[in-house]
């Protein structure tokens, strides 16, 4: 993703604008460098787009939305939720975009510190595009969780609402009978986007000319059928979304016909080491996807962090991912009852990577799919919102270094009061934890995870769905929320006036 480095470059032209002129410190002619140490600041402004939930008339969908307290944040700001056109929409006339405006947003964002809920049925719920400012920029996350009860992609899907970017991989896709699989683009700006769509298969990159130029109009959202880019029948597949202007949000639908459906968010940016965080530990099969997009073949060793230490699964010590080419390798019952986490490093040459695991929980006509894309740390602070007592699992892995965790509990959308909880994570393990709730919780809550001390922290949280007969769940990454920015110091100048 390559939103950091334009987000360095706001922060800094809005520091400029505030003070007036200003000059970043410099080395002295001595040679040493005197250069004052960045800042860490609260981000001003963030962006989400939630994909269009269901085209079933059985989809519930809830929204959560929150924002945890961060210090240094403006006590001023709001954020909001509004309805995205769809493409055919276009053409909607003035009275038809009053009427929007007028309409209540199916989640109202509130306070740091306070999540906020709301739902919605059936098959026409639209996308959402979000925006927050000023205090409730910072790590604002927004949880959208679909329950269908029947049909294709039956059970629980969920996806963490995402920002806006120019790069998306999603391996772990599908084209082969049975599976329906969409591509989802949302665009929150003003000016129309230009996307490219690849797909690549077991034997490399899929021909087609309709994704090519997939132009979506400001402020919509598109949704398009793999099986109508490419005509090929791939049971594994690597989705690659690049922008050639403007910008979108991204996200893959995979539904199933036997084993439900989820979404697929983006993967880690490649990289030549991944971690897959939090595979479920009753996960009945388990299909690690893999593709790297250079030009040179890539050789990974496999290990699970459990939460005795690093092990090699059994028959699957190395994988082989062929360049430009999308390879899938089953690891059956990995986790053998037993929390987990995927290492994946390599054995040779550095070579970077995009991979992602399906999942699968259940047997019989009760199996339900989810999916774990590589992520990247926890960071600073990472948050994950509709978490449920009794349904809730969050998942810590230390593949490093060993590294202390603090994990915070909020109040819920209608009552209770926060919990915290510490935790330490041995090296090169996966632990399951007791996340903490809320006292007296009503509702829903969102978890905040932190990185106290040691190592990177990678996690996951796994919801699962209200009937206990059913396996169904959903599985959200927490990557570091970027609610915390690095900008430069800089000090007032007036000389500058003089040049």
């Amino acid at each position: 993703m390559k939103r950091t480095t334009l987000s360095l470059i706001a922060c800094a032209t809005a520091l400029a604008a505030v003070t007036g002129f200003a000059a970043v410190s410099a080395p002295d002619g001595s040679g040493t460098d005197t250069a004052a140490p960045a800042a860490r600041l609260p981000v001003e402004r963030t962006s989400l787009l939630c994909p269009a939930p269901s085209t079933s008339d059985l989809a519930e969908t809830a929204y959560t939305s929150f924002t945890p307290v961060t210090k240094g944040a403006d006590e001023k700001g709001d954020a909001q939720l509004t309805t995205a056109e769809t493409a055919a929409d276009g053409g909607k006339d003035e009275k038809d975009d009053k009427d929007d405006k007028d309409e209540k947003p199916v989640v109202q964002p509130k306070a740091p510190g306070t999540p906020a809920a709301g739902e919605t049925t059936g098959a026409d719920t639209p996308a959402l595009i979000g925006t927050a400012e000023g205090g409730t920029a910072p790590g604002w996350t927004v949880q959208q969780t679909t329950e269908v009860a029947a049909g294709t992609g039956r059970g629980l899907q969920g996806v963490n609402c995402t920002a806006p970017d120019t790069e998306f991989w999603f391996p772990g896709a599908s084209t082969a009978t049975g599976r329906t699989d969409y591509v989802h683009l949302t665009n929150p700006d003003d000016s129309a986007a230009v996307v490219d769509i690849e797909l690549y298969g077991k034997d490399g990159a899929l021909k087609s000319t309709v994704g090519e130029g997939v132009t979506v109009p400001p402020h919509t959202s598109e949704s398009l059928l793999l099986s109508t880019l490419s005509e090929v029948k791939e049971t594994d597949l690597t989705v690659h979304v690049g922008v050639r202007s403007g910008r979108v949000g991204a996200a893959v639908q995979a539904l199933d016909d036997k084993t439900g459906g989820d979404w697929l968010t983006a993967a880690a940016d490649p990289a030549s080491e991944l971690v897959l965080p939090g595979i479920p530990k009753d996960a009945t099969a388990v299909r690690l996807v893999l593709f790297t997009p250079g030009g040179t073949d890539a050789d990974l060793k496999v290990r699970l962090a459990s939460p005795s230490g690093l092990i090699t699964p059994a028959g699957h010590e190395t994988v082989h991912v062929k360049a430009g080419m999308t390879t899938g390798v089953d690891l059956g019952e990995v986790t053998r009852g037993e929390a987990g986490s995927l290492v994946l490093t390599p054995t040779d040459g550095a070579v970077p990577v995009v991979a992602a695991v399906r999942v699968v929980r259940g047997k019989g006509d009760e199996q339900e799919s989810a999916f774990v894309p590589a992520s990247d740390p926890v960071g600073a602070r990472a948050t994950v919102a509709d978490n449920r007592a009794k349904s809730t699992t969050l998942a810590l892995s230390a593949p490093g270094e060993a590294a202390k965790v603090k994990a915070t509990a909020s109040a819920g959308t209608e009552g209770g009061a926060p919990a915290t909880k510490t935790y330490t994570i041995k090296a090169g393990t996966t632990q399951n934890v007791d996340a903490p709730v809320p006292a007296g919780l009503k509702g829903s809550y969102a978890l905040t995870v932190e990185t106290v001390s040691g190592g990177p922290v990678h996690a996951s949280r796994i919801l699962t769905g209200s009937d206990d007969d059913v396996a169904a769940f959903t599985v959200q990454t927490l990557p570091d929320d970027r609610g915390m920015v690095s900008v430069p110091n800089a000090d007032e100048d007036l000389k500058v006036l003089q040049k």
